[in-house]
């Protein structure tokens, strides 16, 4: 395929075919993202994207699940995305999800009704950065939204049957925050409910808003203990018993995964031994955040 720029996906979309519809985001302004810093945004042609879906059929007998990029795609207008998904349904008659990206503010757009005329076209599992579950964290981070807005927004995905991801990042509340922050978006993540859960760590970019925070002295970043201790009040408060917990982002430093109704202990506990045998130093000499 011929993708232009940088493309990201969610770690669990490793095995899906992925179709550029879009070229970056319509935010762009998250204090801490770099990711398409240097694009700007524009939709792509459906003639680009009825050309991408002809050269993947000649390489792929099927595809069961397409992932759309760029950084929010969810935001094309509804009958665009429809035009999109029958297009798939043309030549991948087989495809039984379409997933992709998706804001707080691109879900606010489109009404129920909609929502659910693209969930008919196999439109699910929506990944949405939350990030935080606190007023004042995305403020600062100026992550769009707040935590009214999304509590409605994904209770509406809900009520149009479409599963979501809920994206969150330990570390963002900045040094000695962690606890009150993991408590916030507990409650938050136990309000809209969502499918999968998956968890990472913040890491601090050059050339980003909060970089310059950071190096100035305005932002401090927690340390790791306090990251660990808060993805541990996170889980402990987490009332999701069918809810699949993903905590393998390749910047947390213990991975913890599974379905929180079985495996909540056995996360914990997990976390309690990183804690209680936690070494600074080795950690500071053996673990760097540097790059997606």
């Amino acid at each position: 395929m011929n993708y232009e720029g940088t493309v990201y996906r969610p770690p669990l979309e490793a095995n899906s075919f992925l179709l550029q519809v879009a070229i970056g985001c319509t935010h762009n302004k998250c204090t801490y993202c770099n990711m398409y810093a240097e694009k700007c945004f524009r939709v792509e042609s459906l003639k680009k994207i009825e050309e991408d879906l002809k050269l993947a059929k000649q390489y792929y007998k099927t595809i069961e699940r397409i992932f759309l990029v760029d950084g929010d795609a969810f935001v094309l207008k509804t009958e665009l995305l429809k035009s999109i998904a029958l297009m798939i349904k043309k030549y991948f008659p087989e495809c039984k999800t379409i997933t992709m990206y998706a804001s707080i503010q691109n879900i606010k757009a489109k009404t129920i009704e909609k929502l659910k005329e693209l969930k008919e076209l196999g439109i699910n599992d929506l990944y949405v950065g939350i990030e935080s579950g606190s007023d004042e964290v995305l403020a600062h981070v100026n992550k769009g939204h707040t935590v009214k807005e999304a509590i409605e927004q994904l209770e509406k995905l809900n009520e149009a049957n479409i599963n979501h991801m809920s994206i969150i990042m330990l570390g963002i509340s900045g040094k000695g925050n962690g606890i009150e922050n993991a408590k916030a978006t507990a409650k938050l993540l136990n309000n809209v409910k969502p499918k999968i859960i998956i968890n990472s760590t913040l890491s601090v970019f050059e050339g980003t808003k909060l970089y310059e925070e950071l190096q100035n002295g305005t932002f401090v970043e927690a340390r790791e203990l306090e990251n660990l201790m808060e993805e541990k009040t996170l889980i402990e408060n987490l009332e999701l018993d069918e809810t699949f917990f993903f905590g393998n982002h390749v910047f947390n430093s213990t991975s913890v995964s599974g379905i929180l109704g079985k495996d909540k202990e056995s996360m914990i506990k997990k976390l309690e031994y990183s804690i209680e045998n936690f070494d600074e130093d080795v950690f500071a000499r053996t673990f760097k955040r540097t790059q997606l």
